[in-house]
């Protein structure tokens, strides 16, 4: 009969090179490869902390970036936030470093 002590020492050192190998294998599945959420309205106004109304007048003018299947609008969470994004102000240190590149662009082409 074989001893207890051995068979479970057996089994450990199987499960421990098993978990070993999953560590080591690369992940299946990239981070920007997960599917991307669909927002409802609901969530999508939640999302951007807007009321469920201006997120309907947003789309009919055209403001969003909208999925329509039959009657109902999906929002894509990445897309959304590309639209926040694109809102955004440059600073002045920003506007001051493109003021001096494109300066210092045309002095060049000048001489």
């Amino acid at each position: 009969m074989n001893n207890p002590f051995e068979v479970i020492e057996a089994r450990l050192s199987c499960i421990e090179n098993l978990i070993l190998d999953l560590k080591h294998q690369p992940n299946m599945v990239e981070p920007n490869e997960q599917l991307e959420q669909l927002l409802t309205v609901q969530e999508a106004a939640q999302f951007l902390s807007l009321t469920a109304p201006t997120i309907y007048s947003k789309v009919s003018k055209g403001e969003l970036p909208v999925m329509k299947r039959s009657k109902r609008l999906y929002f894509s969470r990445t897309e959304l936030m590309e639209y926040l994004k694109e809102g955004r102000k440059k600073s002045n240190a920003e506007i001051e470093q493109e003021a001096e590149a494109y300066l210092s662009n045309n002095r060049k082409g000048l001489k």
